[in-house]
C-alpha cells in the first residue's frame, strides 16, 4: 500500500540533487516506493518485503512478494490455504518476517552492503558541513537514529542536528547552538518546506 499522505514523495523532492543517505528504522518499503535510490537507503529493523528461516538456520533473506500477493489472492474468512505457508528451502522451518523483535533477526548480505554504504557516507562527510534530520522517531528505539545523530553532531562543530517530531522533538544541551527542533506534524513542515523552495 501507498503511504496515506505524501510525506515520502515531498522529502524526496526536498532532497533532490543533494548528497543524502537515508537511515531508517521503517521496514515497509515507503522511501523506495517514492523513488529514493535504494542504494543511499538503509532499513536497519529488516523488511517486510523479506522472509528468513524462523531459526534461523543460515543468514539468506527471500523476496515475498509473490507469495505474499497470491496468500492475498486466495484467503477466505482470513486463512490462507496450507500450500501456501512458506518454509524455510533449507531446514524446513517456518520462514517469518525479516524484522528485528529478537535475536533470530537475520542480517544478510544487502543488510551488511547497505551498512557499509552509510558507514561510507558518514566517513566522507566527516568534519564538513552536514544536517542530521530526524524525522519522528519515537523512544523505543532512540539508540540507533537519534543518539547517534546527537553524537555525531557534537563531534562535529559543522554539524546541524533539526528534528521534527510531534511531541518528541528534543534534544541534549551539548549540541543546543546546532540544533533546531520543531514540535509539529511532519507533513505540515515538509509542506511549507517545499512551499519555501519552490518560492526561491
Amino acid at each position: 500500500m501507498d503511504a496515506p499522505k505524501p510525506i515520502y514523495n515531498e522529502l524526496l523532492r526536498l532532497v533532490d540533487g543533494k548528497d543524502y543517505f537515508v537511515l531508517t528504522t521503517n521496514v515497509d518499503h515507503c522511501f523506495q516506493k517514492a523513488g529514493f535510490d535504494k542504494s543511499r537507503l538503509f532499513y536497519t529493523q529488516g523488511d517486510y518485503g523479506l522472509w528468513q528461516c524462523s531459526k534461523p538456520c543460515h543468514q539468506k533473506t527471500y523476496h515475498n512478494e509473490t507469495v505474499v500477493r497470491k496468500m492475498l489472492d486466495k484467503q477466505e474468512n482470513r486463512k490462507i490455504p496450507g500450500k501456501l505457508v512458506p518454509y524455510c528451502p533449507v531446514c524446513g522451518a517456518p520462514m517469518a518476517m525479516n524484522l528485528r523483535t529478537d535475536m533470530t533477526f537475520v542480517e544478510d548480505e544487502g543488510w551488511h552492503n547497505a551498512a557499509r554504504r552509510y558507514e561510507d557516507f558518514l566517513r566522507r562527510h566527516t568534519g564538513l558541513h552536514i544536517l542530521f534530520l530526524e524525522l519522528g522517531v519515537g523512544s523505543n528505539t532512540p539508540a540507533i537514529i537519534k543518539y547517534p545523530f546527537w553524537k555525531m553532531t557534537d563531534q562535529n562543530p559543522k554539524a546541524i542536528y533539526a528534528c521534527i517530531n510531534l511531541g518528541e522533538a528534543i534534544f541534549p544541551d551539548a549540541i543546543a547552538k546546532q540544533s533546531i527542533c520543531i514540535n509539529a506534524d511532519i507533513a505540515c513542515v515538509l509542506a511549507v518546506l517545499q512551499e519555501t523552495k519552490n518560492d526561491a
